[in-house]
């Protein structure tokens, strides 16, 4: 030992009674030698085990990290930086207990924890203990024996941790073990995906060569299409040709009809039509309960609608409440009548047709207002719509073109075999659409 008597190498304390035969207040003082020393290195220095020990206040060090303190002491390492800290607080007592001053040091707990941290005899040094001990060693002794505790508890689960470890790397083996099969079974799964890649590009030559041969076909086909093209239209025109030749047989025709009933009117003097057979057609009161709803059929083309509200005399006949809740059933029943019957006289004004709308009526209660010009709206009483269609339809004289507005199949049955057209009400929501 040089200088201040730090020691330059860590030395061992005499014997085994560092560890076994060091008394309690002994033990206490190394401990808390060590915990001021612990409070004064830097982190890096810290030892693993009394990292978490640092973290204590520094009152509470000595007292509650005195187990991993002492065990800590053991290490040469940390006692002889212990030991160093000491020597240079007490430079004069680490020279009497080297013997550089020839004087022999006195007993006592500071010269004991000099000479155990420096590796001398300190047994003679330790003042003769009362066999009383204190609160405080008695303290302490419970404190170290709980540490102890748990570093013997620590070392059991060291010892597990250390078995579970040996079961992972076992486990880790089995897993390299299935590693190496499935890499096996990915190399046989890669040349087996080469064979097939190969086998569809062969497949695909194949497929490219009768691509080809259809792309022959398919000129082909094109020409005979062209060629069947220009023969229809030839057709057509010849066809239009003759459908102007009949329209003017036709008209001739019906100029001389239309000439001959004026004259005959005018002849017997008659007068003009006051009522209309949809005028005379009273709501049945005995009618019976209602029937079944409708459903759908596929739209039409809106022109074939037009075409026949077109013809002289025409009557549209529609099944509200069919229509409305086909195409804006998200609105009030008010608001669905006053739309439809908006768009049903703009239809009326642009056609001339007679129009009539029938809506189903609730019991007991007077039909609502609702009125437009060229619109003739009924409310069934006592029976439902479908009905008061049916009577409207069969009061109609044979012969005049009437043309009914529902997807109820039931309801367009019975109007067409009384020769009324049936036009379902997809067909009337896209011509109002287009008003």
């Amino acid at each position: 030992m040089s200088g201040a008597g730090a020691p330059d190498e860590p030395v061992t304390p005499a014997g085994d009674a560092r560890a076994t035969d060091v008394p309690l207040d002994l033990r206490a003082a190394l401990v808390q030698v060590a915990a001021d020393v612990l409070g004064g290195l830097d982190a890096p220095e810290v030892p693993a085990a009394l990292r978490a020990v640092r973290q204590f206040a520094p009152r509470r060090r000595a007292s509650a990290g005195a187990g991993p303190l002492w065990a800590a002491l053991q290490d040469d390492a940390f006692r002889a930086r212990v030991a160093r800290v000491w020597a240079t607080e007490h430079p004069d007592l680490a020279h009497a207990l080297a013997g550089d001053t020839g004087s022999v040091p006195e007993p006592g707990t500071r010269a004991a924890v000099g000479a155990w941290l420096l590796g001398h005899d300190w047994s003679a040094l330790v003042a003769t203990p009362d066999p009383r001990p204190s609160p405080e060693q008695v303290r302490l002794a419970e404190r170290l024996a709980r540490s102890e505790a748990e570093a013997a508890r620590l070392r059991d689960e060291l010892a597990v941790a250390r078995s579970e470890a040996a079961d992972a790397r076992d486990a880790l083996a089995a897993l390299q073990r299935e590693l190496r099969r499935l890499r096996s079974d990915a190399d046989r799964a890669r040349s087996e995906g080469r064979r097939h890649a190969d086998e569809a590009a062969a497949a695909l030559a194949r497929a490219d060569e009768a691509r080809l041969a259809a792309e022959d076909d398919a000129r082909a086909a094109a020409d005979d299409l062209r060629a069947a093209q220009a023969e229809r239209t030839a057709a057509r025109a010849e066809l239009r040709s003759a459908r102007k030749l009949a329209d003017a047989r036709v008209r001739l025709l019906l100029d001389t009809i239309v000439d001959a009933a004026s004259g005959l009117r005018h002849e017997l003097a008659l007068p003009p039509a006051a009522d209309l057979p949809a005028d005379l057609v009273a709501p049945d009161q005995t009618r019976p309960a209602p029937r079944s709803g409708s459903r759908g059929r596929s739209a039409d083309d809106p022109a074939l609608l037009d075409e026949l509200l077109r013809q002289p005399w025409a009557h549209l006949l529609v099944d509200g409440y069919n229509v409305t809740k086909t195409g804006f059933g998200e609105l009030t029943l008010v608001e669905q009548r006053r739309r439809l019957v908006d768009g049903l006289a703009r239809v009326a004004a642009g056609t001339g047709a007679e129009v009539t709308c029938c809506f189903d009526g609730q019991p007991g209660q007077a039909p609502p207002s609702v009125s437009a010009r060229g619109v003739r709206v009924l409310f069934s009483v006592g029976e439902i719509a479908d009905d008061l269609i049916r009577r409207l339809v069969a009061a109609e004289p044979p012969g005049r073109v009437l043309v009914v507005v529902t997807s109820d199949q039931a309801v367009a049955r019975d109007v067409e075999a009384r020769g009324a057209w049936v036009v379902p009400s997809t067909t009337l929501l896209a011509r109002l659409q287009h008003l």
